[in-house]
């Protein structure tokens, strides 16, 4: 059985997630002003605010020079390539861990490479407590990260008992 037709369900689920962040953040960007600017209260404690990150994670390491930048774009797409071996030998839950994490980085990468910064858009605060502003890619990243965490753990305890 070749490769392709081995994972294509998850292939299939990498594409998914990779639109709905495309389309999330299309959106997002055409409903801006002119300038990229965009903030829409949705309750008390949520908003869509538009910002463009160039850092890694939450907005964190931003760079203004292109080597540093483009150093960082590239080490993150080898990172997904790793991923992407580890989802090819991984089975059930674990896959859909790692399919969530590599269809996240890819939209994000998408992002790096076509406006050379990523949109976050999300903005999440409880009173004075502002969270790093983020979007839907992030969102499947952290839950295929806590998928594989909750996995590894579960394993360590079977094996003490």
């Amino acid at each position: 059985m070749s490769l392709i037709k081995k994972n294509f369900f998850s292939l299939l689920l990498i594409f998914i997630l990779f639109l709905i962040d495309r389309l999330t953040k299309y959106l997002i960007v055409i409903y801006s002003n002119p300038s990229g600017e965009l903030t829409i209260p949705i309750t008390s404690f949520l908003k869509l605010n538009l910002i463009w990150n160039s850092g890694i994670a939450f907005g964190l390491l931003s760079f203004q020079e292109d080597l540093y930048y483009n150093s960082l774009t590239a080490i993150i797409i080898i990172i997904t390539l790793i991923l992407s071996y580890f989802m090819i030998k991984s089975n059930n839950v674990e896959k859909v861990g790692f399919c969530l994490i590599i269809g996240g980085s890819l939209g994000n990468i998408f992002d790096r490479i076509y406006y050379s910064s990523v949109v976050d858009f999300i903005d999440f605060h409880i009173n004075n407590f502002h969270w790093f502003i983020f979007n839907v890619a992030d969102i499947f990243i952290t839950t295929g990260v806590i998928i594989l965490i909750v996995l590894e753990v579960l394993k360590k305890n079977d094996k003490k008992y």
